[in-house]
């Protein structure tokens, strides 16, 4: 880590060379670059939370043009919201858009909070999504702290502190506050992300064209990979499901899935999990000990091969089977055509295999 007295006179110059980068050599072009409008700002943030930039712009075309205003998006349906946000993934985060776009309607009638401290009160906004809102919007002094700067800050003042502990995210986000440029926060958190993108990136860090390589404590001691210092990942969890697509007289078995688990609120086919692949026979027996389907009673079409899906911390290994059956189960699962199934929400999981069937299945 960079001497205290070190971090003193780089902070005197940041800023500075910051900026004057920005003015003069930022060629970054993002539809929602000085945008003033908080829920447009807020859309762009959330959205960007779950992809990268290039796949998130037609997420963010979709939800403006679809919900022009906090109440179209109110008022919409969860059903048509989440079948719109389907493929970003982190659906909590779309339940949580839903509940604060309705909170807006109908208890601000419509208008966003404009305090920091309002605004980071809203359900499933953090702090870096409050000051993105805060700055951007309102032009309120306070730093954005997300990956970008974490990166930037650490290589450029030398900082060891693990990004992911609870003390490295205070370090972080007070020095972040430290060196904002207070006259144009707004500015200047765009300013230090879009140098984070497309300068100072992860892998490869663009130091030959660094407007602050100079001042740099990774570039100068040779330690441009070191930096962010982060934590040991997480063990993955490995989960393996079987999916039966039950098929009756032409009408498909599905539900909505509301457990306390990855994709909630979103449609799947009738699932049996295990810790293990299970062969066809296998997860048969184990649906008609469930009582989803009789035991005598069901003929294989086809067993598709492995599908799979990372998380953050699980990897989802799925199989698709599809079943026909002469009597329809009476199991609680909702039955829909063939026709129908675009029309609602399904985990990317699923839609990869709708895809890859689609003369069948759609």
């Amino acid at each position: 880590m960079a001497k205290t007295g070190d971090q003193d006179r780089v902070k005197r110059q940041f800023t500075r060379l910051l900026m004057q980068w920005n003015e003069g050599q930022n060629r970054r072009q993002m539809p929602w670059k000085g945008e003033k409008d908080p829920y447009r700002i807020w859309l762009s943030e959330i959205i960007l939370q779950q992809t990268r930039v290039e796949q998130g712009l037609s997420y963010y075309q979709r939800f403006i043009t679809n919900y022009p205003t906090i109440h179209h998006l109110a008022g919409a349906g969860d059903q048509q919201v989440f079948k719109d946000w389907e493929g970003l993934g982190y659906y909590s985060r779309c339940r949580n858009l839903l509940a604060t776009a309705r909170f807006i309607s109908q208890n601000l009638n419509g208008e966003f909070p404009k305090t920091y401290a309002e605004v980071l009160a809203l359900k499933g906004i953090g702090p870096y999504t409050a000051a993105a809102i805060a700055s951007f919007a309102f032009n309120l002094p306070h730093a954005v702290v997300d990956g970008n700067v974490f990166r930037v800050l650490s290589r450029v003042f030398g900082i060891s502190v693990s990004t992911s502990s609870g003390e490295g995210k205070k370090y972080f986000t007070r020095l972040a506050n430290e060196v904002l440029d207070k006259k144009n926060p707004g500015l200047y958190n765009q300013a230090i992300m879009d140098f984070g993108a497309t300068i100072c990136k992860p892998l490869a860090a663009g130091c030959n064209e660094c407007a602050l390589s100079e001042i740099c404590f990774a570039h100068k001691n040779n330690m441009v990979a070191s930096f962010p210092v982060k934590d040991k990942k997480a063990p993955i969890r490995k989960r393996h499901f079987h999916y039966l697509i039950i098929e009756h007289r032409g009408k498909i078995a599905i539900r909505q899935r509301e457990d306390k688990d990855i994709w909630r609120h979103l449609y799947e086919f009738v699932l049996v999990e295990d810790g293990n692949e299970k062969s066809v026979k296998a997860v048969v027996e184990t649906a008609a000990k469930n009582g989803i389907i009789d035991k005598k009673d069901w003929a294989l079409v086809s067993e598709s091969p492995l599908f799979k899906q990372q998380l953050t911390h699980q990897m989802i290994s799925a199989k698709f089977i599809r079943l026909k059956v002469a009597r329809k189960p009476e199991n609680g699962f909702q039955w829909i055509s063939k026709e129908d199934i675009k029309q609602y929400p399904f985990p990317r999981l699923i839609n990869n295999f709708l895809e890859s069937c689609e003369s069948e299945l759609k």
